[in-house]
């Protein structure tokens, strides 16, 4: 259940009700693609740095170990030791983006794995009943995930058998939790909304989906292409037709400014790869902006990353010795820079929280858009 406890615009401050506990929204999820943070980050690190909702992905979780094998551990939450709510993505996305070869049908997908080339079929049942298996707190529905630039008569027909398809997630969901060997009988399910960057397909589908009356609603298929101006006037004129009762999740996005300017615009849930990503590779967000740790400069700064910072990695650690064991390739420094940088973005959901609580959201925005302005970017992900 959701509860919408305060509006400033468009922007929305929540609380979503689970099995698993209450999400405070606008949250950040953060990005476990196989059962756990990369960056060598656990479950007591995320309690520590105040994650809400951790996420993983379906097709890596039933590629290996299975989600059978998960299944019998006692569902994830069980097998990652871990007890808050757990987002699980349904698989759609990677069969498009990673099956060199795939075959689209009214039924589903036919591809072949990415690790072992073994042939896979996966469709909205199949993709309900490995969720269930994992028994996340939230199912995300089985859809096509269209490129930005693709044509229009191949978006329309992607998202009509994207409403076909989410009508039989649902309906399989139903089905299975009502059965006695479910795990998590109390399994949600959010659709998702697609259509590229044409205005009309994506406000028809919103309309259409919103019927079904789910759990919640998505936002997918940007962030792969697009301008940001394109994103932000995709999502301008598609959350209005989104329920406003229910939470609306943008997927996959992003930076610091992406999340803000979402947020303005309706959005309660994010997720995306880029804190832990970007840390891997030393590149650490603060509120003056992104440092790359590999610079030279670094080198005898005694500093932490940020001052105040109340992270893992700033309670204790320098800039410097951080620099030296990523140039050593030791992976504390990795493990340092990610949970630095998750730690970043959910502090940054609490103050985004805080000040649409204290109606200050709009003033919010622009200070931090203005401060982290102050560094001179480098361009990566």
């Amino acid at each position: 259940m959701y509860k919408l406890l305060k509006q400033e615009g468009r922007a929305k401050r929540g609380e979503f009700h689970t099995v698993h506990g209450v999400i405070e929204t606008p949250v950040f999820m953060n990005v476990g693609t196989a059962a756990a943070i990369k960056g060598a980050v656990s479950t007591v690190d995320l309690y520590e740095i105040g994650t809400q909702v951790e996420l993983s992905n379906t097709y890596h979780l039933h590629v290996r170990p299975g989600d059978e094998v998960v299944k019998k551990m006692g569902g994830l939450h069980k097998f990652m030791a871990w007890d808050r709510p757990i987002l699980t993505d349904s698989g759609g996305f990677q069969v498009f983006s990673l099956a060199k070869l795939r075959k689209i049908k009214e039924e589903g997908v036919y591809f072949n794995s990415h690790i072992d080339g073994k042939k896979i079929f996966m469709g909205p049942e199949e993709s309900m009943r490995i969720q269930s298996n994992l028994a996340s707190t939230i199912a995300m529905a089985f859809d096509e995930c269209p490129s930005s630039v693709a044509d229009r008569s191949y978006v329309e027909a992607s998202v009509a058998r994207t409403a076909r398809w989410l009508k039989r997630c649902k309906q399989e969901l139903q089905r299975l939790n009502r059965l006695e060997d479910t795990i998590n009988p109390q399994q949600m399910l959010f659709g998702i909304n697609q259509g590229a960057i044409f205005e009309d397909i994506r406000t028809d589908h919103a309309k259409e989906i919103s019927e079904l009356d789910l759990d919640g609603y998505a936002v997918g298929g940007l962030a792969v292409g697009e301008s940001h101006e394109q994103m932000y006037h995709i999502l301008e004129v598609t959350v209005p037709h989104l329920p406003k009762d229910k939470p609306t999740y943008l997927m996959g996005v992003g930076t610091p400014a992406n999340i803000l300017e979402a947020v303005e615009r309706g959005v309660d849930f994010f997720d995306c790869v880029y804190p832990s990503r970007n840390g891997r590779h030393g590149h650490v967000y603060t509120n003056q902006g992104k440092m790359n740790l590999f610079n030279q400069k670094y080198e005898l700064d005694a500093k932490p990353i940020e001052e105040g910072c109340q992270c893992p990695a700033c309670r204790h650690y320098s800039r410097a010795y951080i620099r030296h064991l990523l140039k050593a390739k030791e992976m504390l420094g990795m493990r340092l820079c990610v949970l630095h940088n998750l730690y970043f973005y959910n502090t940054m959901m609490e103050e985004i929280r805080t000040a649409l609580d204290e109606g200050r959201f709009q003033s919010y925005k622009e200070e931090k858009l203005y401060g982290m302005k102050q560094i001179q970017n480098i361009k990566i992900l």
